[in-house]
């Protein structure tokens, strides 16, 4: 039974009502474009529209049709809160100083930085942050024109994750199992609720009635609507996962030949309960479920928030760019989890719909902190320039064809990583240990050919670009 918090949210207006004040935006808006900005938390490009076959994502798939899809898109650090301060100032991470890890916020790692919600509020955008947008809510919390929203406005603390405290388990079942080191519940959960109890269907139902309300406000907006799926817990209502019955495991479940010793499994499961070792199959099996009926209950939220976008009237005056903020491995390597620099950990998928513009795929190297420049560019305001690392994504969105970059940037846990369209590159500065993969040769990522005599030429120059990056990346931000 949804609560009088739901009911609020879910309430709708007129007819009459909606029509005139639709009008009445396209009318306060001509200049510039609104922006729903739609994030997922540990979303890899698994979807039907990234020729992912045996999984259900029907809306992402009836929006790719209409906007320009990234296949070639990365995260800049495959972890969240890194990732998120990464993107909201379009500043590449630097070890070891600024945006390593989860904990980080870019009010403290970055603390002169402008993240785009204050650039745009400063610009005459109301800004609205409705779930986890920043990965702390208090980071920045000032740049937004109204206060960062979540259905438990206290509850990714420390302790987020510990049953039941912010209610992630709805089941009674899943009570009964519970890490005695974290007190957190079980990885995966599927309950017979509706799509508005868990943390998302709030999420969603909050981000519909600021639609509504946006519209009437005579002035363009920021909205970002950031869903805590497929994140773990894996815990989605039980339609979802009656959509598979059986998941296809991926085929090289094997360290890869040559691997250096920093490429490590993550052990961000190993704090929830009903855990196995990545080599038990029934274990495996369980997360792939678990993380696709998460990726379907996404879907479907994503869905209904475009169809309500269309219903108001707003899209044709509506930039939404929809993504990730890293990928996730699913049993690839005998992995589990995100944190490395594998590419199923740092490929991400990213799909802009631009009014007016183009649609289509685009095979250019892109990444997260291109996000902000091209949020600037198109609609219509000059870019902090001291401050960006990314090139504006709008000469693929008038054509896809185009390319606006060689190579993208991610560094994680010391290591720095550049990804072009063959070769996947790693170096590990304290270690000296290298790692390259030729994806002509091995899409998979299962032998690392860094020490092989005949990429020598290959490692030498993607050395010297990687010296190039970390230069840019480390320049003074505020030199004139």
């Amino acid at each position: 039974m949804m609560n009088s918090k739901t009911l609020f949210y879910m309430a709708c207006v007129t007819a009459a009502s909606m029509q005139a004040a639709a009008a009445h935006a396209k009318a306060a808006n001509k200049k510039h474009m609104n922006v729903l900005f739609v994030m997922a938390d540990d979303l890899r490009p698994e979807m039907g529209c990234y020729g992912v076959k045996d999984i259900h994502t029907p809306n992402f798939d009836r929006f790719a049709k209409g906007a320009v899809l990234f296949d070639n898109a990365f995260c800049n650090a495959p972890v969240s809160g890194a990732s998120r301060a990464s993107v909201l100032t379009g500043m590449y991470p630097n070890y070891p100083t600024r945006f390593i890890d989860y904990t980080c916020k870019a009010s403290v790692d970055a603390p002169d930085a402008i993240p785009i919600s204050g650039w745009l509020t400063s610009h005459g955008y109301h800004t609205v942050s409705n779930g986890k947008i920043m990965h702390h809510i208090e980071d920045h919390a000032d740049s937004w024109s109204e206060a960062p929203w979540r259905w438990h406005p206290d509850g990714y603390d420390v302790y987020w994750a510990e049953y039941n405290r912010w209610e992630l388990w709805l089941n009674s079942e899943s009570g009964k199992h519970i890490n005695p080191r974290t007190m957190r519940g079980p990885f995966c959960e599927s309950a017979d609720v509706p799509d508005s109890a868990y943390d998302d269907g709030h999420v969603l139902a909050k981000t519909l009635t600021d639609l509504r309300r946006l519209r009437d406000m005579g002035k363009p907006f920021f909205l970002a609507c950031g869903f805590w799926k497929p994140h773990l817990p894996f815990c989605a209502p039980k339609k979802y996962w009656d959509m598979y019955p059986a998941v296809p495991m991926a085929a090289n479940q094997y360290r890869p030949t040559g691997l250096p010793p920093e490429v490590q499994n993550s052990g961000e499961i190993n704090a929830y309960a009903s855990v196995s070792t990545p080599d038990n199959q029934e274990f495996l099996r369980l997360v792939k479920t678990g993380y696709y009926a998460c990726v379907s209950y996404v879907d479907a939220l994503f869905g209904q928030l475009m169809d309500e976008l269309d219903r108001l009237g707003m899209a044709d005056n509506t930039i939404v760019i929809v993504f990730g903020d890293h990928g996730w491995n699913l049993g690839e390597h005998g992995f589990v989890g995100k944190h490395n620099l594998m590419t199923t950990a740092t490929r991400v998928p990213l799909m802009v719909r631009v009014p007016g513009m183009a649609k289509g795929v685009s095979k250019s190297m892109v990444e997260l902190v291109d996000i902000y420049p091209t949020i600037c560019d198109l609609c219509g305001i000059d870019a902090p320039k001291q401050q960006l690392d990314g090139k504006s994504l709008t000469p693929i969105l008038r054509n896809p064809s185009r390319s606006v970059k060689r190579e993208v940037y991610v560094q994680w846990q010391g290591g720095d990583n550049l990804q072009d369209q063959r070769y996947n590159y790693a170096e590990w500065q304290k270690s000296g240990n290298t790692m390259l993969f030729d994806h002509n040769a091995d899409r998979d990522e299962n032998a690392n050919v860094s020490g092989n005599a005949d990429y020598a030429p290959t490692v030498s120059r993607m050395s010297k670009d990687m010296k190039k990056v970390k230069k840019f990346a480390f320049r003074k931000k505020w030199d004139k």
